[in-house]
């Protein structure tokens, strides 16, 4: 009987031999972690045997990449993986942990329910206080703010967050908020902002939480960038970020002049209604934006050259008010309908 698949879809993998990272589709089974080049590939690029293995999430061995766990086999491989967003790297870590402990224990992979109790329990998870800090209504807000002649944009104060824990009822008491707070920090939910933060983040043996109005934090997955004052006018650049972050995730796109297809990690921002997508093995700059004010994105069936390069199914496409024509390709059809709709709504709204 062939192994149940539990979970699949693209994340990006440090190679074992050379030291580059490179987008790959991840499909994780009952016994084990296979990988392939791309995702219409019959056969995996690697193998990955969880039988005995450890698993580590974050894994903080690389200090310019977050959102990566780590799969040690039971023969020592290392294997390093790096999610897109948060929600994404705890959704893989939740499941493969899950294979892990049924190897283990000789049981049968089996989903537990999905429903989420209102109120925390005893033992804090952080993956569900990180949501809960989130939400646009009742959790931390993010803000722009101004220290040392530059503008912060997506984050808050680290005194913002302990009142929020003890105003929510999270921790009884500023110490207790604190050890909650620092948490966050180690487990890569929070990331310093500006230079206080940071030396408290990397200082000594322990990572330290600053209770201060003048250290400042954001969200992992935010829209968080920071910009100095232009020399001729108190204005910010790159004001196609200032939107807030309403969906992100890694899709396929098809390259104007070469027409080949590409992994692309997408962000999708409003106000203004922008879309920027990255070269998900790469840094945090851009390779480019889509302006999706007053665009028109729709499922499509059919894109020329596409089927030369094995690329069928669940593609659509965005067409600018401009004109120009972006066609992507989505892992499954349930994740385009997500994406055209959130597309659709932030063209209407977004400037």
């Amino acid at each position: 009987m062939e192994p149940q698949e539990i979970r699949e879809g693209y994340l990006v993998k440090k190679g074992t031999v050379l030291n580059s990272w490179s987008a790959v589709w991840v499909v994780l089974s009952e016994d084990g972690l296979d990988y392939y080049k791309k995702k219409t590939d019959h056969s995996p690029k690697g193998m990955i045997p969880l039988k005995g293995a450890t698993l580590i999430s974050p894994c903080q061995d690389f200090n310019k990449r977050t959102l990566v766990f780590k799969i040690t086999t039971e023969r020592k491989q290392d294997h390093f993986f790096q999610a897109s967003h948060v929600e994404e790297r705890e959704l893989w870590v939740k499941d493969i942990r899950r294979t892990l402990s049924c190897l283990k224990d000789g049981k049968k992979f089996a989903r537990k329910s999905t429903r989420r109790s209102i109120r925390l329990p005893e033992t804090v998870n952080l993956a569900e206080l990180y949501a809960l800090m989130k939400d646009q209504d009742d959790g931390v807000k993010e803000l722009k703010l101004e220290q040392d002649n530059q503008v912060f944009n997506h984050c808050f104060t680290g005194a913002t967050v302990v009142e929020w824990l003890i105003s929510k009822e999270k921790a009884r008491n500023r110490p207790e908020a604190l050890m909650l707070a620092t948490g966050l920090l180690t487990e890569g939910f929070l990331q310093p902002a500006d230079d206080l933060s940071k030396e408290g983040a990397e200082g000594g043996e322990n990572t330290t939480f600053l209770d201060q109005t003048t250290a400042l934090y954001y969200f992992t997955d935010s829209g968080f960038f920071c910009e100095g004052y232009s020399s001729d006018e108190d204005v910010l650049l790159k004001d196609e970020f200032r939107g807030n972050i309403i969906k992100q995730g890694c899709l396929l796109k098809q390259g104007h002049r070469r027409k080949n297809w590409k992994v692309r990690k997408f962000i999708l921002r409003d106000d203004p209604a922008y879309m920027h997508y990255y070269d998900p093995s790469k840094g945090d700059d851009p390779l480019g934006s889509i302006h999706l004010r007053g665009a028109v994105v729709t499922a499509v069936e059919y894109v020329p050259d596409a089927k030369k390069y094995d690329v069928d199914g669940n593609l659509f496409e965005i067409i600018t008010s401009d004109e120009t024509h972006y066609f992507l390709q989505a892992a499954t059809s349930e994740e385009r309908k997500e994406w055209i709709k959130a597309i659709q709504t932030v063209s209407k709204s977004g400037k």
